[in-house]
């Protein structure tokens, strides 16, 4: 007892302590006066990418308490279920878009039954592949940070396992409903399991529906329907054979970003620009499509008692699409471009006009469709040579707008066999291999013509850049002047090949008072681009397959813990790893040609984490300190630029990145059933390196400039770098529980916009003048806070209908977040690419920010047995 009052008052100390050892912070980097050799006048705007937080890895630590220290091994610490600070993160900062240690979602591996199911194009996960599915995805272990795993070698932010298996699922039937107000409304679930069968099988099936006329954002909505089966056939003690497939097709209209301006003028933060009224009714014009089914197929060998090995593969093909507009010779139909709105006007008195106007008449404020489909209406025109026959001509009305779907096809092989052997009762040995495929096939199709009656498949930029060339606007030499119909392929058309195979070995050795492990990888990656059009200008570079890039990796881990007793524990783990580029950030415009950046290299990564666990019936208590160094990475922002009309390419290198900080969680049980619960995330992620840029033209194979640097040292990863929450729960002998937490975040900043933190950017300008500063310092956003509350409540229904045979409970649950209705929340945003070089004018093209939503709840109503 007297060891956990210590504890109690050491954690009490770190959480005042640490906080001040992040109160200073690097001063950004400003751009050189005349460092530049080569400047850069162009302008550029970049899609938001929005942060990936399903990721969180959580860990558990075992009960198990030295009786005799002198005389048994202490158990090691375990990770298989959630300590206090993952357990808040994932519940309570999710408002801010937290990531955790500020990583990308690259940082983290998931497996399934056996297989790795992350992308190898950007190594993100596809969670949604298995969304509506809760039942059946609740048995996970994850493992934090460089932790070691039995599974594979890992990540550097850590990995988790999911066990979809039918024989692993709890035997029981449930059905569960739920209403909403946030992304969906409505959500009903049901599911069966059977348990192994005394012959060796066991079925697993389940379904859900989750929908939404209109979710919290107006003129979203949500349509996603998911189903599964799980079937397992134990073929005698050492053998199990396991089979399991989903599909959760999905369907949801989504939720653009803006600029101050137009939420003001919507008198809304959530304004959405995507959307419009169509006969009165709203239509959104981004859509975004899921059809994408997973088959998995795992085999479990007990070849004896110390040694087994699993064995499996898996299989997912399918298309994901997100439709936007699409214009030939035609204004812009986005209703948020900003020649359109008031501060665009320089006349004062036509700027109010124009403000009024805004603010009054919806259809300007946002996608006015019945006025695109009147501009299709009245475009008569005839086409020449239509095909590529000549002589062959096809008159009509012509689509100035239509409604285009950006298509990715995948087909993903993947194979993996681990074994698992006890060399000795305090050593294990963990080896595996793996093989994965994946092609992508990316594409545009035509989903509405609005009106008209064909499209043709032309490059407007370029038959406006080089009217003197008759193939240069052609999409595709091997079919010029294409007509195209509904349903029809266009644009650029090609797919990437991917292939990566990877051995790994891992030993750990336990003994009396300190556990250590080595672990090792070497890997292979390759990828490839084949062109299925030949670009009019591009006709060398552009169809048939590119060269292959080959990548060949290794990465190293280790760490020690050492056992003061079962409660007590202090680890500190390290790891070197080298990875290959992904493929989204080498080629620098593979929609029209198979160019790669120069010196493509692999990433370095060096990150090391130490920390004190305490792990007892009244007090659970965790704090680390972690430090990750990232070097060589890369990144291509491809935007449209207003001064050369065109789509303009930033093929970013020599990107670094330094994230450290301190992670602390704390759970105490008070005694009559409450019990506190607090974390902090308090860390700082910077970017460490001046950035190099190369720029080039869609239209052109033209460099415009190379070897800019960006002065980009010390500027903050966009992700919030302090979250603090604390909460009392009670949970009742009744079985019914309430919990409520308090959040604060600080140190927010959004992406900021590498083109204004150059030479070209600032010249002439005094560094110590107002507009420079306004230029160069990276946006930081206000401080927030939230307020989340929940309570469940589960009924035994035997106990008032004595009659039934089996256990069956009424489990009813309620979740409210932000509580308070906080809706000024900017939960991620960034710096457009566009600058406007001549004036210096940075409220000419100011952020877009998405916002966070106000109180949403989330009650649901189960029935299981």
């Amino acid at each position: 007892m007297r060891k956990l009052k210590f504890a109690a008052c050491t954690l009490v100390a770190m959480f005042i302590m640490v906080p001040a050892v992040f109160s200073q912070t690097p001063k950004e980097e400003q751009p050189a006066a005349a460092a530049e050799q080569k400047k850069v006048d162009t302008s550029i705007i970049e899609d938001a990418k929005a942060a990936i937080l399903d990721n969180i890895p959580v860990i558990s630590l075992d009960e198990n308490d030295n009786q005799d220290g002198s005389a048994q091994n202490v158990s090691s610490v375990l990770s298989a279920g959630r300590d206090p600070y993952f357990n808040a993160a994932t519940f309570h900062f999710n408002a801010v878009r937290f990531r955790f240690r500020g990583y990308d979602a690259d940082a983290f591996s998931t497996m399934m039954n056996g297989v790795p199911m992350e992308n190898l194009d950007n190594g993100f996960t596809p969670f949604g592949l298995w969304g509506g599915l809760n039942d059946v995805v609740r048995n996970r272990d994850a493992v934090l940070g460089l932790r070691p795993t039995p599974y594979a070698f890992g990540d550097f932010g850590g990995i988790t396992y999911l066990d979809t298996r039918a024989s692993k699922q709890r035997k029981q039937t449930s059905i569960n409903y739920a209403v909403s107000n946030r992304t969906y409304d409505n959500r009903f679930m049901i599911t069966h399991s059977t348990g192994l069968s005394k012959k060796g099988w066991a079925l697993s099936i389940a379904g859900s529906r989750r929908w939404a006329g209109e979710g919290y954002v107006p003129g979203s909505y949500y349509d996603g329907w998911s189903g599964y089966l799980g079937v397992d056939k134990r073929i005698n003690s050492r053998h199990l054979l396991s089979f399991v497939t989903f599909y959760t097709p999905t369907e949801n209209g989504r939720q653009g970003s803006s600029v101050t301006e137009m939420t003001e003028l919507a008198a809304d933060n959530f304004y959405n620009p995507f959307w419009g009224y169509q006969v009165g009714k709203k239509r959104n014009s981004s859509v975004a499509k899921i059809k994408q089914p997973v088959f998995l197929l795992t085999h479990d060998w007990k070849a004896n008692d110390k040694i087994s090995i699993t064995t499996a593969a898996s299989y997912m093909f399918g298309n994901r699409s997100v439709s936007a507009l699409d214009w030939y010779n035609a204004p812009d139909p986005r209703p948020d471009y900003y020649r359109y709105l008031p501060s665009y006007v320089t006349d004062p008195a036509q700027k109010e006009q124009l403000r009024q106007a805004m603010m009054n008449d919806v259809n300007l404020r946002q996608v006015n469709w019945d006025k695109l489909y009147n501009i299709n209406y009245a475009s008569y025109e005839t086409i020449r040579n239509a095909n590529g026959i000549p002589g062959n001509t096809v008159s009509g009305r012509r689509s100035r707008y239509i409604l285009e779907n950006r298509n990715i096809y995948t087909n993903r092989i993947n194979l993996n066999t681990v074994m698992n052997a006890s060399l000795a009762s305090n050593i294990d040995f963990t080896a595996g291999g793996s093989y994965q495929y994946q092609k992508n096939h990316y594409y545009k199709t035509i989903e509405d013509l609005l009106g008209g009656i064909f499209y043709v498949d032309l490059n407007q930029f370029a038959e406006r850049d080089f009217p003197d060339n008759p193939l240069a606007g052609q999409n595709d030499l091997n079919a010029p002047n294409r007509i195209l119909r509904q349903g029809d392929k266009f644009g650029y058309n090609y797919a990437i090949d991917i292939q990566r195979a990877a051995v790994w070995a891992q030993s750990q050795f336990k003994f009396r008072k300190i556990d250590f492990f080595v672990a090792a990888e070497h890997s292979y990656t390759s990828f490839f681009r084949t062109g299925y059009t030949r670009v009019g200008l591009f006709p060398k570079n552009s169809y048939g397959k590119s060269d292959k890039q080959n990548f060949y990796n290794y990465s190293f881990k280790g760490g020690v813990t050492y056992k003061l007793n079962g409660r007590n524990y202090f680890y500190a783990n390290g790891a070197y790893l080298t990875r290959a580029p992904f493929f989204d950030n080498a080629y620098i415009a593979p929609r029209t040609r198979d160019f790669v950046q120069d010196n493509l290299t692999n990433e370095r990564i060096v990150t090391a984490e130490a920390g004190y666990v305490l792990n007892s019936p009244i007090v659970k208590f965790r704090a680390t300190g972690f430090y990750t160094n990232v070097k060589n990475q890369m990144n291509v922002l491809t935007f449209y630029d207003d001064q050369f009309q065109n789509l303009v390419n930033y093929a970013l290198s020599n990107i670094g990145k330094q994230h450290f900080g301190a992670e602390l969680g704390l759970d105490v049980k008070l005694g009559m059933g409450f019990s506190f619960n607090a974390a902090a995330n308090i860390a700082r992620y910077y970017y460490d390196t001046r950035q190099k840029a190369t720029v080039t033209i869609d239209n052109s194979s033209e460099v415009l400039a190379t070897d800019v640097t960006i002065y980009s040292e010390n500027f903050r990863v966009a992700t919030p770098q302090e979250s603090y929450t604390a909460g009392f729960e009670y949970r009742s002998p009744n079985f019914w529980f309430v919990n409520a937490n308090v959040n604060y975040f600080n140190n927010l900043w959004l992406d900021f916009n590498p083109l204004r933190r150059t030479t070209a950017a600032v010249s002439g300008l005094d560094p110590k003048s107002d507009l420079y500063k306004s230029i160069v310092d990276q946006t930081k956003l206000d401080d927030q806070a939230t307020v989340d509350v929940f309570g469940g409540y589960s009924w035994r229904v035997n106990n008032r209908v004595k009659s039934l045979k089996k256990n069956m409970f009424l489990l009813f649950n309620l979740g409210i977040n932000n509580l308070l209705d906080n809706k000024k929340i900017v939960s991620g945003g960034f710096e457009q690419l566009r600058f406007d070089y001549e004036e210096k004018n940075v409220n000419k093209f100011p952020p877009k920010r998405f916002y966070s939503f106000g109180r949403t709840f989330f009650a649901s109503v189960g029935l299981r047995f």
